[in-house]
């Protein structure tokens, strides 16, 4: 499976679990905050998370990546968000890039 299709089922796992009542289908990456990605539980926090990566590393126009450098990126994002729920997700995901 290509970057682009994985990028998508992630994206549809995670709003599938915030549909319920909601009147709009339609979603903006900044409408996430850390609160929101560390209340999903297992795979769907995990698929939020790679979302995360995927949407700011097809947004900086590369296509490589170190999967070491990810995995501190998400260990440093994690521990952020847990102690800043009400910053945005993709923010505080930028911030663990620099």
């Amino acid at each position: 499976m290509n970057l682009a299709k994985t990028i998508l089922v992630a994206v549809l796992a995670v709003c599938a679990g915030s549909v319920g009542a909601q009147e709009s289908l339609n979603r903006t990456i900044d409408q996430y905050k850390c609160r929101d990605v560390m209340r999903e539980a297992g795979a769907n926090r995990d698929i939020a998370i790679a979302f995360l990566h995927g949407f700011l590393l097809g947004k900086s126009g590369s296509q490589s990546f170190n999967l070491d450098a990810l995995h501190k990126q998400t260990e440093s994002f994690i521990d952020h968000c847990l102690s800043n729920p009400e910053g945005k997700a993709v923010d505080s995901m930028t911030a663990m890039k620099k």
